[in-house]
């Protein structure tokens, strides 16, 4: 799959493709909908799919300081995005000054000037351009007068998580905010996954005779909330099941918050250093201080176990 940062990486001789256009942030299972359409659109056509995505989140341009937790980095969308056969993501800067372009400039401009569109696929409630001033309708006009299609996939999945309200980028934050990491996993269709580097911490797992990994998650990252969860370490090419720690460590009079990763029964792992990722399956037990490090070693001994159970028996579905 080709990545490109900007309009300039686009090669010069791309000739005419499908394309879709959103931030996709998680790549849940209402976008996966409209990415797997462009896909097929495009095999049907016989031209290339292209995903076009912004950097950094438009929020955080329009509103300064808004922007919101993020449920995947762009490395990881495009992963996901390759998955799914996307042939190109197409990755825009978002400037301010790309916030001032028209509904009518950003179509000439990015679908016909460079991607040369022949079909857009998007969800209903799609909006581009200055002040999303553009919509569906406005794209289905343009695309009489520059020859290219416009089909609009309903992404609004419904299920459990929720309560039942329809799948989006928005309730999954919430949810994984609230620690519901199942919520959040039936609308990704994966397990919530949180990246960083292993750094040193204070080493208390390590002497408490569980040695964690302290990753120092990336700029904007949505985390869970507080507590002990069951789910994967993966590094080095390997996903170990792993009893997840997310909190201040009240036990010991913490204020900074981390995300501390257990690798069950590993034995002399060295991380250090190592860009990591953790995926959330369950929640487990909220932050706790406990009366004595003996009451504590034997609450952190039944969390590995349940961590263990609930991994060992997701892995047997």
């Amino acid at each position: 799959m080709q990545r490109w940062r900007g309009l300039e990486d686009i090669p010069q001789d791309w000739g005419r493709s499908v394309v879709t256009i959103g931030s996709y942030d998680g790549v849940h299972r209402g976008h996966q909908l409209i990415i797997r359409h462009a896909v097929e659109r495009a095999r049907e056509l016989g031209v290339p799919s292209v995903v076009v995505t912004f950097d950094p989140h438009p929020s955080e341009v329009v509103r300064p300081g808004s922007h919101p937790p993020l449920l995947a980095p762009h490395h990881r969308r495009a992963e996901l995005m390759a998955d799914l056969g996307v042939d190109a993501v197409l990755i825009l800067p978002f400037t301010t000054e790309f916030s001032k372009l028209s509904p009518a400039d950003f179509v000439v401009k990015v679908l016909v000037d460079k991607l040369h569109a022949k079909a857009v696929v998007e969800g209903p409630n799609f909006r581009f351009g200055h002040k999303a001033a553009g919509n569906v309708a406005f794209l289905t006009e343009q695309g009489k007068t520059y020859d290219f299609e416009v089909e609009v996939v309903d992404l609004y999945v419904t299920g459990a998580a929720g309560g039942g309200e329809p799948f989006s980028s928005t309730l999954t934050r919430r949810l994984v905010a609230e620690g519901d990491v199942e919520g959040a996993r039936e609308i990704l269709g994966r397990p919530h996954r949180v990246e960083g580097v292993v750094v040193r911490g204070a080493q208390r797992g390590r002497e408490l005779g569980f040695p964690t990994a302290n990753v120092e998650t990336l700029p904007h990252t949505a985390i869970p909330a507080d507590g002990v969860y069951a789910g994967w370490l993966h590094a080095q090419g390997e996903a170990m099941p792993a009893a997840i720690s997310v909190g201040t460590n009240p036990q010991f009079d913490g204020t900074e918050r981390t995300v501390e990763a257990y690798a069950i029964d590993r034995v002399g792992l060295d991380l250090y250093g190592l860009h990591v990722a953790v995926d959330f399956l369950a929640f487990v037990r909220g932050q706790a201080k406990f009366d004595s490090i003996e009451g504590l070693l034997e609450t952190m001994a039944q969390d590995v176990k349940r961590c263990r159970e609930l991994v060992e028996a997701y892995e047997g579905e």
